[in-house]
């Protein structure tokens, strides 16, 4: 069975209360203090002790997604890129040894709410391993595409792409099981309020026990070389996707929207539009980052302050979408950026803000849903 399936959760739960029927039975059995009884009581309650850690331990796995899959729990490292061939999706014959390689991680069988159907009527999801040139990095990602990508008529047509990032702590299953990305952007399409649009799902730390909010930390992980240098790079040589910044852009929730909007800030040249549900303006520092990502480098700190970049340094050619809850937490935040950028905006029309606040929610997968619908179909209007 599948880490993530619930026939695993189930199974967990079934044994766990066969282990309490079973302890409350024998128990009267094992009340005398002789050295077998007294053992079977350890032997009883430590099965049933095991059984409700394995459940609580399965159940905030598959709430965060740490962990999608055996290989995934039992290897930290992550898989070591397949050196098998790969369709080469600009038609012809497979690749070997290229940046983008199909992979069976990532737990893409769990999810059973995607269209059923050839790939020229519903699209197709792929599993792949990106491996990095710059960076030296290999992770697994999803990558959605729609059925115009398979349209004959089309062969010689480049398409937008979207990168969307999730959450930390969590994994790219995150942005189809607790997100329905692929499953809302489909339906977007087929309805016409989003045009045909590869995506690209990815989660923001490639060292999954430290989160680096996108960064390229002095010393440590260059993971925002990663997202625009290495991602880019390995996407452009497997699809037929757009090869400018207006043909680019990204989408996060949580984390994964700090990231979006500070990549795309940051990089107008590879994203020319961003999405954000709530995310943060700053680089956050708390237990997940290990501390200080800049060693103490103000500097270096001020060019991730997205406020700060508005005030002081050249305004970018970008469209922005900052998207919040009312009641979020980090509310105030989010309306005092809008309004910064949108002084900015009218002084520097290269740069475009727009806003989405939800009266009520928080923190969590159902805001974030409630709110992707609006996100695509403003993210399609912007991408060319």
């Amino acid at each position: 069975m599948e880490l993530t399936s619930d026939a695993l959760v189930n199974s967990l739960l079934a044994l766990g209360a066969a282990a309490v029927v079973t302890t409350l039975w024998l128990w009267p059995r094992l009340a005398p203090q002789r050295p077998l009884p007294v053992l079977g009581r350890i032997g009883l309650l430590t099965v049933v002790q095991a059984s409700v850690l394995a459940v609580l331990a399965l159940s905030v796995n598959n709430s965060f997604g740490f962990y999608t899959s055996w290989d995934d729990l039992l290897s930290p490292g992550g898989a070591k890129l397949a050196l098998a061939g790969n369709e080469n999706h600009r038609g012809g014959t497979p690749v070997p040894d290229a940046l983008v390689q199909p992979t069976t991680e990532g737990g893409l069988e769990t999810i059973t709410n995607l269209p059923k159907g050839p790939p020229e009527e519903v699209g197709r999801i792929e599993s792949v391993r990106v491996s990095g040139k710059e960076t030296g990095f290999s992770d697994q990602m999803f990558v959605y595409l729609p059925p115009a990508y398979f349209d004959p008529k089309l062969t010689l047509v480049r398409f937008p792409v979207l990168l969307a990032i999730a959450g930390y702590p969590g994994t790219t299953l995150n942005l189809l099981h607790e997100l329905p990305l692929a499953q809302t952007a489909i339906e977007l399409q087929r309805s016409g309020k989003m045009p045909p649009t590869v995506l690209v799902m990815a989660r923001p730390a490639v060292v999954p026990s430290r989160d680096t909010e996108c960064v390229d930390v002095p010393g440590g992980p260059r993971t925002e070389t990663w997202f625009v240098k290495d991602v880019p790079e390995a996407i452009l040589s497997a699809y037929r996707v757009g090869r400018t910044a207006g043909s680019w852009g990204t989408l996060g929730y949580s984390t994964g929207g700090s990231c979006a909007l500070r990549l795309a800030m940051r990089f107008p040249n590879v994203y020319g539009s961003a999405a954000s549900l709530h995310g943060d303006f700053t680089v956050r520092q708390d237990n997940y980052t290990g501390g200080d990502l800049f060693n103490g480098d103000k500097a270096l700190a001020q060019q991730h302050d997205l406020g700060w970049r508005l005030q002081n340094l050249p305004v970018p050619a970008l469209n922005v979408l900052a998207v919040s809850t009312r009641a979020e937490g980090d509310y105030p935040q989010t309306v005092q950026f809008v309004d910064l950028a949108t002084r900015t905006a009218a002084a520097n029309p290269q740069f475009k803000i727009d806003s989405l606040y939800l009266d009520d929610g928080g923190h969590n997968f159902d805001s974030w849903t409630r709110e992707l619908p609006a996100t695509l179909e403003w993210l399609g209007s912007h991408l060319g």
